[in-house]
């Protein structure tokens, strides 16, 4: 598990600077942000990228700042709370409101951090779209699907996206080069309830020293 959570943050590190490729020559209105989600992946690059740039000099004795204002920038585009859920598994319905809020805060730490020192590696891939499409009104949830691209290989990337009841597009899963983020901490999370005989503040408690 920890070599597989190596290569995913390894990968993602240089894909993230790569995307300034695409990203740079885009822009997207709030209300397109709104009503599409191959727009608003491309648009959370451009901030990405931007957050980087802002912080990159002084990294790392400026952590705790980068830190914050990914945070800031991903809870734009990412529904921590629904994948946080979905990462519990069949234990959420056992936790209490309070352990549910708890886990959220934890989740949301780790995964910003994971990121945010992945982000700071650099790469020489380039980024396509390959399923730019109209949108179906009924649609719930769909996959934007793009590829990086490097010298000697080509890595799928799957960004899950749903819809909320307000209009808004935001990310729910991962799947990069076949490595699915919601299934690697839902079987952390699971392994964790099980050595803990199902104590699940014991679990949440000890989230971030787990994901390390």
């Amino acid at each position: 598990m920890d070599d597989i959570m190596e290569r995913f943050k390894k990968i993602l590190g240089s894909l993230w600077l790569c995307l300034s490729i695409l990203g740079a020559v885009h822009t997207a209105s709030a209300e397109g942000m709104k009503q599409n989600p191959f727009d608003n992946i491309e648009q959370m690059t451009i901030e990405v990228i931007a957050t980087i740039a802002e912080h990159k000099n002084q990294y790392p004795s400026n952590e705790a700042v980068y830190f914050d204002a990914l945070d800031r920038l991903m809870g734009k585009y990412v529904d921590f709370s629904r994948i946080a859920g979905r990462v519990m598994g069949g234990h959420r319905k056992a936790s209490s409101a309070e352990q549910r809020d708890r886990f959220i805060t934890l989740f949301r730490e780790g995964l910003v951090e994971t990121y945010g020192r992945g982000l700071m590696s650099y790469g020489d891939e380039k980024i396509v779209l390959v399923n730019r499409k109209a949108l179906d009104p009924k649609k719930r949830a769909i996959k934007v699907s793009q590829q990086i691209r490097s010298a000697t290989a080509v890595y799928p990337l799957e960004y899950w996206v749903a819809r909320k009841k307000t209009g808004e597009w935001k990310v729910i899963n991962v799947v990069l080069n076949g490595i699915n983020l919601e299934s690697i901490f839902r079987s952390q999370f699971a392994k964790a309830a099980q050595k803990s005989s199902g104590n699940l503040d014991e679990v949440i408690d000890s989230w971030l020293k787990s994901a390390d």
